[in-house]
């Protein structure tokens, strides 16, 4: 299995940097969780095999680069884009992204060829297929319903938490995967933003280290994603302060091959 975090973020000399605004996670070159930069950042053999876009909620920094992704392709797809997702995310995009004002409700539109996006809706907690992977979602705690994921290729499994803040039921999951080889969780804020992380319901180094004791898998690595751009340097300090076993940051851009 291949992870990508596509970069999101331009720096003052024109080349992508490490800060990050928006999140999408490609596997394999076929599927992404979350679409933040999706259209701005992916390769175009990740243009030409992504079909199906796993949504872990609809926050805009996770889904901004959905629209111009399907407008992109609009004229050459020949299969719709998947974007899989519960009924309160599709409603949400319905509502207030693909509505006509915002952006066409490509849900409605076709070329020549047939459908250009279809919504592919599951249950909360529930499993589901998308491309060639096997998802077990799980319930996270956010301010927006939100869900992390358990991802299997049939040889291993990785774990996506998404936006969380403090969660018991994720780590249940991880400790019951066996053939879990990597866990991406996030860690949005410094230590000192504590009472914001809380209130917004994002993790922090100490929390993260706490909510950490949970999950019993000492041999798995853990990455940490989704740092908030201005205080990625204190975030990833503190992180190394805290020295919790196995944790290091997803570096933008690379291609991790588990």
């Amino acid at each position: 299995m291949r992870i990508q975090l596509l970069p999101s973020t331009i720096d003052e000399n024109g080349r992508a940097s490490a800060r990050q605004h928006m999140l999408t996670l490609v596997i394999d070159d076929r599927v992404t969780i979350d679409a933040g930069s999706l259209a701005f950042a992916c390769t175009d053999t990740q243009r030409e095999n992504i079909r199906d876009i796993v949504l872990t909620h609809t926050h805009l920094d996770h889904i901004a680069g959905l629209p111009m992704f399907i407008d992109d392709l609009f004229a050459t797809l020949t299969e719709p884009i998947r974007i899989h997702a519960t009924r309160v995310m599709i409603d949400i995009l319905e509502k207030h992204i693909f509505n006509w004002s915002i952006y066409p409700s490509f849900s409605e539109l076709s070329n020549d060829k047939g459908r250009v996006m279809e919504y592919v809706e599951y249950e909360r907690g529930a499993a589901f297929k998308a491309a060639h992977l096997s998802f077990q979602s799980v319930a996270v705690k956010h301010d927006v319903e939100a869900n992390g994921y358990i991802v299997s290729d049939g040889e291993m499994s990785i774990a996506i938490t998404g936006d969380t803040g403090r969660t018991d039921e994720f780590w249940q999951v991880c400790n019951k995967t066996d053939d879990l080889r990597a866990v991406f969780v996030e860690c949005a804020f410094p230590d000192e933003l504590g009472g914001l992380a809380n209130i917004s319901c994002h993790l922090t180094p100490s929390t993260l280290k706490s909510d950490l004791e949970k999950f019993h898998n000492a041999d798995c690595p853990v990455y940490v994603i989704n740092l908030k751009p201005v205080y990625r340097e204190t975030v990833i300090k503190q992180l190394t302060d805290a020295n919790i076993p196995r944790v290091q940051v997803l570096d933008v851009g690379n291609v991790y091959e588990l």
